[in-house]
């Protein structure tokens, strides 16, 4: 959805940093073409909230997630588990391992919180705010909350997925949510970018571009 600019950013905004880890990198196990491109972008960005979360994919070995850990399953597939349905991946962001680890150039010193997510063995968590049941908070809501935000602008990897997702439950929480555009990168599996474009359109989650926060390039 188009949005008049500029916009002006004040104590009541909320950046979400969202996993920029190496394995979403280029060579790395679940790699986003691009995905090390916006990290300039994203600290720049960063300069300008008061209020900045970064998060952190965060899986135990052996995942409920990962393709591996079910027999005869491969990257993509959809498999029905306890919580509902599961895109299965290769295994990525394994605790304590270098593929899970921040980008070295991610500017963290600007976040007041690092919140590491699908930790738990048997679900997974693309949002930041409510793991994959649907129910089962992270408590972000209710720490932006406590300190007055109303709008959440969510940037990082993937567009179509943690993005998304994190994007579409900061609406239901109740606050404004607006998605960088250009400060995120899309992983596209079969039309996944166009149908999560599509939800978020039809939740009022805002489409932006990074100038509209920032002015433009000089």
């Amino acid at each position: 959805m188009p949005m008049a600019s500029p916009i002006s950013i004040d104590s009541q905004d909320a950046l979400l940093a969202i996993d920029l880890q190496a394995d979403f990198m280029p060579g790395g196990a679940l790699a986003v073409d691009g995905g090390d491109e916006i990290v300039p972008l994203v600290n720049r960005l960063a300069s300008r909230f008061d209020h900045v979360v970064v998060t952190q994919d965060w899986h135990p070995p052996g995942h409920a997630s990962f393709a591996s850990s079910h027999e005869g399953a491969e990257p993509f597939e959809t498999k029905r588990l306890e919580f509902g349905d599961q895109t299965l991946w290769r295994d990525h962001c394994v605790q304590g391992t270098p593929g899970a680890e921040l980008h070295p150039d991610l500017a963290v010193d600007f976040a007041f919180v690092i919140l590491r997510k699908g930790m738990r063995p048997g679900i997974d968590s693309y949002s930041a705010f409510v793991e994959a049941d649907g129910k089962t908070t992270t408590g972000l809501a209710a720490m932006l909350k406590a300190r007055g935000v109303k709008r959440v602008f969510a940037c990082g990897l993937a567009t179509d997925f943690c993005v998304a997702h994190s994007a579409l439950d900061a609406r239901a929480e109740g606050f404004g949510a607006f998605v960088i555009e250009d400060a995120c990168r899309a992983i596209d599996a079969n039309d996944s970018l166009s149908e999560a474009w599509a939800r978020m359109n039809a939740a009022e989650v805002w489409r932006i571009q990074s100038a509209e926060i920032l002015g433009p390039s000089r």
